[in-house]
């Protein structure tokens, strides 16, 4: 199968805003090539066809406060060529129990006795959890999970909810972990179809459900152990108390999505929520988290 590539060049020093405008518009199909020796950065799209290519091109331009004026380069690329382009960017990682591996090392990935393996496509959309407010919430469950197993707590009974899921690694890795009862869902039909293609990829056909919903509808009735939103910082304001009012007594709720200046914001939208929950937040690069959880 080809593939078409649309590929335009940025200034090497605005990657990150560029980034942040990606994350925030959540689109997917783009990624960002950076070239740091040759101080060069290119934004680039991978599509099914040239038009929806230089249609999606035409939406995005508007966003992007440095777009070439000139029309970015379009080619066909057949599927050997841009599967390849992924494996110089995407490697293995690990935290705690639970490594992250992209699926072309299933034969090769040595995986250590009691460890635990969540294959990645990233050839598929919304990302493979390299990116630094994915890594946040990961590794948040990494150490719940630490928790859970030196205090001996049971931790298939546990309820887990990924709001806003995306390609489902979140909900996958907690599956991964030994959870079982664990929901996601997401407002946008084409994340959870792609959480779906995630769930047969790593064999964990009825341990998830993915559903179309949003803050509001997907939350409705919830008591969740265990409640991810890796979002935005205006959304998870906007809808803190949908989010803290689903969480089950002694549950943990992890906040991503939040560019580091926005932490304060965030903790204190929530603070104010759910006044005398215990919080705390990290900062990743540019980006952080925030960490509530509610009294037993």
């Amino acid at each position: 199968m080809n593939l078409f590539e649309i590929k335009f060049e940025i200034p090497a020093g605005q990657v990150e805003e560029t980034d942040t405008v990606l994350l925030e518009l959540g689109v997917d199909g783009w990624s960002l090539l950076e070239d740091v020796v040759a101080k060069r950065a290119w934004v680039v799209g991978i599509f099914p066809s040239e038009t929806e290519a230089r249609s999606r091109w035409t939406e995005l331009r508007p966003f992007l406060r440095h777009a070439p004026g000139s029309e970015p380069s379009v080619r066909s690329l057949p599927e050997g060529e841009w599967r390849d382009s992924y494996k110089a960017h995407f490697k293995a990682w690990q935290f705690g129990r639970l490594h992250w591996v992209p699926v072309w090392e299933r034969e090769s990935y040595v995986l250590p006795a009691g460890d635990e393996v969540l294959w990645l496509d990233p050839g598929m959309a919304f990302g493979t959890g390299n990116h630094e407010t994915t890594r946040l919430c990961v590794e948040r469950l990494a150490a719940l999970d630490g928790e859970l197993a030196a205090s001996g707590k049971n931790r298939e009974g546990l309820a887990v909810v990924d709001a806003g899921c995306g390609s489902g690694i979140l909900a996958l890795s907690a599956a991964k972990l030994g959870f079982r009862n664990i929901v996601g869902f997401d407002n946008d039909p084409e994340a959870v179809r792609v959480s779906g293609e995630n769930v047969r990829l790593n064999a964990l056909s009825g341990r998830v459900e993915f559903f179309v919903g949003d803050l509001v509808s997907g939350l409705k009735g919830r008591s969740a152990d265990v409640l991810f939103a890796n979002i935005l910082a205006d959304v998870l304001i906007r809808f803190a108390g949908e989010l803290t009012g689903a969480m089950a007594p002694g549950g943990t709720l992890i906040l991503s999505g939040i560019l580091a200046t926005e932490n304060a914001q965030v903790r204190a939208a929530f603070s104010e929520a759910a006044p005398g929950w215990p919080v705390n937040h990290r900062v990743m690069g540019e980006w952080s988290d925030v960490v509530l959880t509610r009294p037993v």
